[in-house]
């Protein structure tokens, strides 16, 4: 038992090698790996080449599978290229598994020493990624040492030997075995690795290893499915594109294991290296065979795949691409894009909200509602787009304006659910009873509704920009702005006494109204609160010191010794604003 724990956590370590160096190298440059991808595909070699190259450097296929499937699912990349970008990801991979195979023990104390003092010293920093990516590779090495003594006792233990000797007579079942591993473990260079140091060891046959190793191209094209199995049709169609590479490839290839193994035999190599070498030599033909063909697949791909009908969903998130996840600048460059897109959805809200108000249009209260659910959605798509960004190599600045994001996104969800109830009260108080606002009170909400369109697009440019001075005037509305509600309100009731029919009957509604609106321009200038905070320009608290001891009765009248400051006197004529305006 200590044995197969031993070998399960040397293949657990280098899964986690391979996965670090991956975050770590798209975290460092991600957006310029996807920048380049795109531009790489004019012809098919040179997509070819891109796929080699980003796989080789990325330790996983799997990456540079979502990050295609992606491109295509934007309609970046069409099917054809992008499967020539997926032929060369499979070499890469393979390329990397060649070189993992040697003996590079004297490597893995060095890369780790020089990744740790890299990424102790300067953590948050390119260098301290760059250390990051170094303890990877570094682990990696040192993951297949410990696989190596692992598998070794293998060879002596009985029951390994009947277990893994059920794998001898069956390609098929031994292709299953390892495309079930590929999937758990994740990783197709752990099961090939492995599957070498088994062979090197002789637990396992050559002609078994080679099974497994066919097994493991099948386990990754099928994992690479099931990453995408609620992307479009688009993105989707490379992934299958790729998976039927690697079957049809399969398909040629199982009936001629006994000629190849006969001609791998006959070659100076161990079984370990063998296996390392017919993966490679299995990618290789099938890019060589099926290059000239990706035209071909991709029709089929596009045929077992058709494209939806354009519903044109607008609650369907357009920018948060789930390949940009491992680079969190572009992440939360996608959240910004989109939240602003559900900051949209609230403008025209709001708009229409008057539009309602004004003209009783109960088909446009009703696509208001419906409007709702769509910045629900949006607004939930985005939260839960940030919580799958890794954050534990923010730099401060990702760190903001992630917590900017969600706060901003909250606030407008919020403004749109204050939309609807509006909306929804507009219709069972004034629309169903035929009632109208006065003029004047009517007035009174069209200036208050102008002033919110305007501050909502000066929070737009607050968040999207964080200017200083725009946060701070945005801020000066909110004061501006409930003033104003608390004068509106006041100039109501004075209606009231006047007996104004029509203030009577809208009175609860008219009331409701205004302070509605004063609760979306609460919502709205919040967008300020995270820039004047970081500016450090933001009061703790609006309540005013106090200068001096409260006057005891005995001394409540005037004295030469009681101080007349400036502060007292602009104490007093604050509180003398403040006292109720009467008409």
């Amino acid at each position: 038992m200590k044995i197969l724990l031993n070998l399960l956590a040397g293949v657990a370590l280098l899964v986690w090698g391979t996965h670090i160096v991956r975050t770590g190298i798209l975290r460092i440059w991600g957006a310029d790996l996807r920048r380049f991808l795109r531009e790489s595909v004019s012809n098919r070699y040179a997509a070819f080449v891109a796929g080699l190259g980003i796989t080789a450097l990325i330790q996983s296929s799997n990456a540079t599978a979502l990050m295609v499937a992606s491109f295509a699912g934007q309609g970046l990349i069409a099917t054809a290229p992008a499967l020539a970008v997926m032929l060369g990801a499979d070499v890469g991979t393979a390329l990397m598994t060649l070189v993992f195979s040697f003996d590079l023990s004297w490597l893995s104390p060095l890369l780790i020493f020089v990744g740790v003092t890299l990424f102790m010293r300067r953590e948050s920093t390119q260098v301290g990624r760059v250390g990051q990516v170094l303890i990877g590779l570094g682990l990696i090495i040192l993951a297949l040492q410990l696989i190596v003594l692992a598998a070794r006792p293998l060879t002596q233990a009985s029951g390994v030997k009947v277990l893994f000797a059920s794998l001898t007579g069956d390609v098929m079942l031994d292709m299953l075995v390892a495309a079930v591993f590929t999937m758990l473990s994740y990783s197709s260079l752990a099961v090939v690795l492995l599957t070498a140091t088994l062979a090197t060891s002789k637990v396992i046959a050559l002609h078994v290893a080679m099974g497994l190793v066919l097994g493991a191209n099948l386990g990754s094209g099928m994992l690479a499915m099931m990453n995408t199995m609620t992307a479009p049709p688009e993105a989707r169609r490379v992934n299958l594109g790729n998976l039927l590479f690697r079957l049809i490839g399969c398909v040629i290839i199982v009936p001629l294991l006994p000629y190849i193994e006969e001609l791998f035999v006959s070659a100076s190599l161990d079984a370990g290296q063998i296996t390392v070498y017919f993966h490679l030599l299995f990618n290789f033909a099938i890019a060589i065979g099926f290059v000239f063909f990706t035209e071909r697949i991709a029709h089929l791909a596009e045929r077992l795949l058709p494209a939806k009908p354009d519903a044109n969903d607008p609650a369907k998130a357009r920018y948060l691409d789930a390949s940009a996840l491992d680079t969190p600048a572009l992440a939360i460059s996608n959240a910004a894009r989109e939240a602003m897109r559900l900051a949209d959805f609230v403008e025209q809200m709001l708009a229409g909200m008057l539009t309602v108000l004004r003209t009783n249009d109960r088909e446009l209260a009703k696509k208001l509602r419906k409007m709702d659910d769509v910045v629900d959605g949006l607004y939930t798509a985005i939260k839960l787009y940030l919580t799958k960004v890794s954050r534990e190599a923010f730099d401060e600045k990702e760190g903001r304006r992630w917590a900017d994001i969600v706060s901003f996104t909250i606030n407008m969800e919020q403004v749109g659910d204050i939309i609807e109830r509006v909306i929804t009260d507009l219709e069972e108080k004034k629309i169903e009873k035929g009632r109208s606002f006065s003029a004047a009170g009517m007035q009174e909400i069209c200036d208050l509704h102008g002033r919110l369109i305007a501050n909502l697009r000066l929070g737009m440019s607050v968040f999207l920009h964080g200017d200083l001075s725009s946060a701070q005037q945005l801020l000066a509305e909110k004061v501006l702005f409930r003033d104003l509600e608390r004068a509106y309100a006041e100039s109501h009731i004075e209606r009231l006494t006047s007996n104004t029919v029509q203030s009577i009957e809208t009175s609860s509604l008219h009331l409701d109204l205004i302070s509605d609106l004063k609760r979306i321009n609460s919502h709205i200038c919040s967008i300020a609160y995270p820039i004047l905070e970081q500016a450090g320009v933001l009061a703790k608290t609006r309540l005013k010191e106090a200068h001096a001891p409260p006057a005891s009765p005995s001394t409540s009248a005037p004295s030469s010794e009681q101080p007349a400051t400036p502060e007292g006197r602009e104490s007093k004529d604050s509180w003398q604003k403040r006292k109720p305006r009467t008409a």
